[in-house]
């Protein structure tokens, strides 16, 4: 067993990690999470959030409602109301990840591959969703993607929220912050034959807390950097409303270059029309310097 796991079920001032989910393993209990996550103001009063429910013993809703109090629900001195996490147990549901295990059909993503310029298919498979090239194999990105998000979308709409999604979850791990925990995220960039994307040179986010991981092509870092951003908008294009997938410096290493090894930095060619912005980046993909040609 690793040092992490034990540290996390060998707690001192905290629940054990197995009695906190004995704890939301009811239905009445997921009912009253849910009740506080849907109320239209909070707290919640006792009789209110009872009724809600829809309990009428009363003394067994407050023996449910006890078990939550402190772990996942906080009591006030008007009502009740969820913690943060107990909001990440009804997050969870809702997002379907505990229930679902949807299927879906491979999307035409309607854009062509960096690599051999065929069309790109979206697959959903596992509750991760991957862009790729049906014809040279080449990835376009393969990030975890919730049931939820397949909800009430179609495909146009499912592409979009992917591709903010993945720009959601790089732009936190490239600051150092762990999407999914808030922990310390530490970036290395290192040669990798396999990762999530067909390109050699891979940046990868790893949590110091959780262990989560992301990986990357370096030129995502790069998304919303304010210069980048510029100077797209100077050459009448918005990178918000680009598909990461339709820019090659995002998912390719072939614009990327070495520049140094010790300390390590990364040159980054964008093109756009006559001028190229060339971004000097660090090992942490954070920006040392930019400059024109054209």
């Amino acid at each position: 067993m690793s040092e992490r796991l034990q540290s996390i079920q060998e707690c001192g001032d905290c629940v054990e990690p197995a009695d906190a989910f004995g704890l939301v393993a009811n239905e009445t209990r997921l009912s009253i999470l849910e009740a506080l996550w849907t109320a239209e103001a909070s707290p919640v009063r006792f009789t209110d959030l009872r009724q809600a429910v829809g309990m009428r013993d009363s003394a067994q809703f407050n023996y449910h409602l006890d078990k939550l109090t402190d772990q996942f629900v906080r009591k006030l001195d008007d009502g009740y109301e969820l913690r943060h996490a107990g909001e990440k147990v009804v997050q969870a549901v809702l997002a379907g990840s505990f229930t679902e295990h949807p299927t879906l059909a491979p999307i035409d993503v309607g854009d062509p591959c960096v690599q051999c310029g065929a069309e790109l298919e979206a697959v959903y498979d596992d509750e991760r969703l991957s862009i790729q090239c049906p014809d040279c194999g080449y990835g376009h990105g393969e990030y975890a993607f919730p049931p939820g998000g397949l909800t009430d979308r179609d495909d146009d709409e499912i592409l979009a929220a992917f591709d903010q999604r993945v720009r959601h979850l790089h732009c936190l791990a490239k600051d150092g912050v762990c999407p999914e925990c808030s922990g310390r995220m530490v970036t290395t960039v290192e040669r990798a034959d396999e990762c999530c994307l067909g390109s050699s040179l891979t940046a990868t986010h790893r949590c110091s807390q959780c262990n989560h991981q992301l990986c990357s092509a370096v030129g995502l870092a790069l998304l919303d950097d304010s210069e980048v951003v510029g100077f797209h908008r100077e050459h009448g294009v918005s990178l918000s409303e680009r598909p990461y997938w339709t820019l090659s410096w995002c998912v390719s290493d072939d614009a990327i270059e070495l520049a140094s090894e010790e300390p390590q930095r990364f040159e980054v060619a964008i093109d756009c029309e006559d001028e190229t912005l060339t971004v000097t980046l660090d090992g942490e993909l954070s920006v040392v310097e930019t400059a024109r040609s054209g």
